[in-house]
């Protein structure tokens, strides 16, 4: 009986380790070419859900939820940079090769932060509208120091606290509203915002506006494909990213007729680019 009792405790200890490794969640489908998929600000990893469903017959898609966000346990500063050595970590521990790196948003930013840190690890990358310093939009001559002096973090962390839960909820659901056009995605954005941690969406906003990842992505010498969404007009977008991304090597920017949540407004756009892409 007591040989029983010790082999549940290790067995629960190794459940609760495995569990609490990494501070991002991860469900893994399908079964082929490995493809870390994460998501935007504030969002869980469903967003994926869609595309991983179209992919899991020839893809092995590891579909993240970052920490603080969606319900996900937060974790203490640096966050972003945290998590971008954890997923290094996970490929490795986990022996994946050939592995495609994909993210949306705030997510494809840290495809690039994860892609120019350890390059080889990867043989594609895709950002699905991200941007490698998106606080030089409209000023392209901005630093990551000038920008850490325009925003102050305990500032933001504050507001972002202090502010009512009313408000909150709200700003979530008309954030959600502009940035998709099917109002039951935009209910599922905005339900993922209201359960995320607020201090983590406050820190995580500071530490990607004041990180300029523009020379970094110097490093990545794989394939990278860009797929943007109407900022404007097409041609305004396809300009926008050509100077944010002038100092990738080999890169392909695509843009599309689409609200920011591409995988929800272009869903076999989206999908007949990702397979498609060599």
């Amino acid at each position: 009986m007591k040989k029983i009792i010790l082999i549940a405790i290790i067995f629960l200890t190794q459940i609760i380790y495995a569990q609490s490794k990494y501070s991002f969640a991860v469900k893994s489908l399908g079964k082929g070419i490995p493809i870390i998929m994460i998501p935007g600000y504030g969002c869980g990893g469903e967003v994926w859900n869609e595309t991983a469903e179209k992919l899991k017959n020839e893809y092995e898609c590891h579909i993240l939820t970052l920490p603080g966000f969606a319900g996900q346990k937060s974790i203490n500063d640096p966050i972003l940079e945290t998590v971008r050595g954890e997923v290094i970590s996970y490929i490795k521990e986990k022996k994946l090769t050939n592995t495609i790196l994909m993210g949306h948003s705030l997510g494809g930013f840290m495809a690039l932060w994860i892609g120019s840190s350890d390059p080889a690890l990867f043989s594609k990358i895709i950002v699905v509208d991200g941007l490698p310093f998106v606080s030089a939009v409209g000023n392209p001559s901005l630093t990551a120091e000038k920008a850490k002096s325009v925003f102050n973090k305990d500032v933001i962390i504050k507001q972002m606290q202090d502010m009512s839960d009313e408000t909150f909820n709200k700003n979530s659901e008309i954030g959600a509203q502009s940035m998709v056009t099917d109002e039951e995605n935009a209910k599922d954005i905005a339900q993922w915002g209201k359960k995320s941690d607020r201090k983590t969406l406050a820190s995580v906003f500071y530490e990607m506006s004041t990180v300029d990842l523009r020379d970094s992505i110097t490093n990545i010498n794989v394939p990278v494909l860009v797929l943007g969404s109407n900022h404007g007009t097409v041609k305004e977008t396809q300009e926008l990213f050509e100077i944010q991304y002038k100092n990738l090597k080999n890169k392909t920017i695509h843009i599309t007729d689409s609200k920011h949540f591409i995988m929800f407004d272009k869903p076999e756009w989206l999908y007949n680019e990702i397979t498609s892409f060599e």
